[in-house]
Parts: structure tokens; C-alpha cells; sequence
């Protein structure tokens, strides 16, 4: 009786499913959204994708960059295996050329530029190239390879530059024997190409004071403004003190002299104008060097003001 008189279970039912009903009433389904959860692999990609595009794009290098100079300067090395007489035995103009290659590869502050060592051994490969010493000239070219590796990449790019100068210089001297100067200008020309077209870092960039030398053979002394106005001032008192010998010598009276004979007299008459001559022009030189030296000072000294 008891289970007759229980109210039905189905309305329960029903009302636990109402809720679920009333969001759609119209019965209407709803489409399907396509799932927003991204896959691991779908993640790992956009964020590879999302750090190529944040990095900076790296600089491309170059061919020259990417060549090594070492071979070059080994193949330099063998292209200097010449007679131990070969640039002794240079005419006249060639042997000009020849130091005019050694100039432009020893010029200014090599010390400063290419370091100690290797701007030791440029000096001395320009000596000997300009003693026209063959052997010392292989002896220091095929000990080049061996500093490649302990040289700054400014250094370096210094070292380039002087070869590709002086190698437009045997490469004018134009067609000589077997051809050794044209195949020496050529590979000094390529390596130092391959040296000078690497990077620079920004210190080597900065202006620095020029440094000029005044070369007298083997001796090279540096132009300041102190030293010009020094010289100039040693040149001065050189053309006073030849003004004043030849004035004393002029002032001399031919009559209070006694000569021997006649051709004593004319010899010392001879002598006598040219010794006046000698110091006439030695004063003006004089004279002339120190008022360069004092402009050349001035020039130096406005140059490192700016």
C-alpha cells in the first residue's frame, strides 16, 4: 500500500534534467567549435618561429673573409725561393721600384699597426729589399706563415693593406726574367686582399694622430713639433756663424798678404772665392731649412690640435 501511494519517480527525473534543457529551448544544436588545445609539436614550432624572428640577422660573410691567408702567405714564401743574387743583379730602374716597395711596406707606425713582432720583420724585409739581400728576404718571408695565427684581426688588416702597396709596386716593374716579380706582385696582391678585407673592431676605427718619419736610410726619426722648432733653431745659429766667417774672410785686405810668386797669388785668389761662395750659399741654405722647420712645426702643431 505503501508503494501505491509513493509519488512517481519520473518528474524527479525530469526536473534533474530541466537545467540541462533550458540552455537551448529551441532544441537547436549548437555547431561544433573546432578545440583551441594546442599539440606539443604545434607549440615547440611557434616558439622556434616566435625566437628566429626576435634574433638579429647575422651578418653574411663574405668570400674573402671566409678564404684563409695562410696558404697565400706559404705560396708568398715560396715565390721568394730565388738565387741568393737575384735583386743584386736588378737594373737601375727596377732596383727604384724595388725600394719604392719597401718604402710603402715600412712606412709610418708599422710598430703601432702590426704589432712588435711582425713590424720587426717588416722593417727588416724592407732593409734587406732595399740592400737587394735575396737571402734575407726568403729567410724573413717564409717566417710569415707562422704568426697567421698569433695576429689580431687589426693587425692583420694592416698588414693587407701594406701588402697590396707594395705589391702594386713589383707589379710595375713589369715583365723581368722568368716572370718571378709578376707571379711575387701577384700573390702579394691576393693575400693581402684576404688579410685587409677582415674586420676591424671600432678602438682601430677611432681617428688617431698621424705620426710622420723622416727616413735617412736605415735611420728614422719622428717629425714633432718640438724637434722642428729645435732644428730650426740649430739651422739658424749655423747661418749666423757662416755669415759671420765669411765676412771675416771677405774683410780681409789681398795686399797684406805675401805670396811666393804669381801662381800662389792667383791660387789663393781662386780659393779665396770659393770658400766665400761656399759660405755665402751655406747661409742662405741655412736660413732657408730653418724657416721650413718653423712652418713644418706650426703644420704639426695645428694638425694635433684638430
Amino acid at each position: 500500500m505503501a508503494s501505491l501511494l509513493s509519488p512517481p519517480r519520473l518528474p524527479i527525473l525530469s526536473s534533474r534534467l530541466t537545467p540541462s534543457i533550458s540552455r537551448n529551448p529551441h532544441h537547436v544544436l549548437s555547431p561544433l567549435k573546432p578545440s583551441r588545445t594546442r599539440s606539443p609539436s604545434n607549440r615547440s614550432l611557434h616558439v622556434s618561429l616566435a625566437l628566429a624572428e626576435s634574433e638579429p640577422p647575422k651578418p653574411t660573410s663574405t668570400a674573402a673573409d671566409a678564404e684563409d691567408a695562410l696558404p697565400l702567405l706559404r705560396e708568398l714564401a715560396e715565390c721568394f725561393a730565388l738565387p741568393s743574387d737575384y735583386f743584386a743583379e736588378l737594373p737601375s730602374d727596377l732596383r727604384l721600384d724595388l725600394n719604392d716597395a719597401a718604402f710603402d711596406l715600412s712606412n709610418g707606425p708599422v710598430i703601432d699597426q702590426c704589432g712588435q713582432e711582425l713590424g720587426g720583420k717588416l722593417l727588416n724585409l724592407a732593409r734587406a729589399w732595399e740592400q737587394g739581400d735575396t737571402s734575407t728576404s726568403r729567410s724573413i718571408v717564409s717566417e710569415l706563415p707562422t704568426l697567421d695565427e698569433s695576429l689580431t684581426d687589426n693587425a692583420k688588416s694592416a698588414f693587407g693593406k701594406r701588402l697590396v702597396s707594395a705589391g702594386r709596386r713589383f707589379e710595375a716593374m713589369g715583365q723581368y726574367g722568368q716572370g718571378e716579380l709578376q707571379k711575387i706582385a701577384k700573390t702579394m696582391i691576393k693575400a693581402g686582399k684576404v688579410l685587409s678585407a677582415r674586420p676591424v673592431s671600432v678602438m682601430a676605427e677611432q681617428p688617431k694622430t698621424e705620426t710622420r718619419m723622416l727616413k735617412f736610410g736605415d735611420l728614422q726619426v719622428e717629425l714633432t713639433p718640438e724637434k722642428a722648432y729645435i732644428g730650426a733653431g740649430i739651422g739658424f745659429a749655423f747661418g749666423l756663424l757662416s755669415w759671420g766667417l765669411t765676412q771675416g774672410m771677405q774683410n780681409v785686405n789681398e795686399n797684406s798678404l805675401q805670396y811666393a810668386n804669381d801662381n800662389a797669388l792667383s791660387l789663393a785668389k781662386s780659393l779665396r772665392g770659393a770658400l766665400l761662395a761656399l759660405g755665402y750659399s751655406s747661409t742662405l741654405l741655412s736660413m732657408l731649412a730653418s724657416v721650413g722647420l718653423v712652418v713644418l712645426g706650426r703644420q704639426l702643431s695645428s694638425s694635433d690640435e684638430t
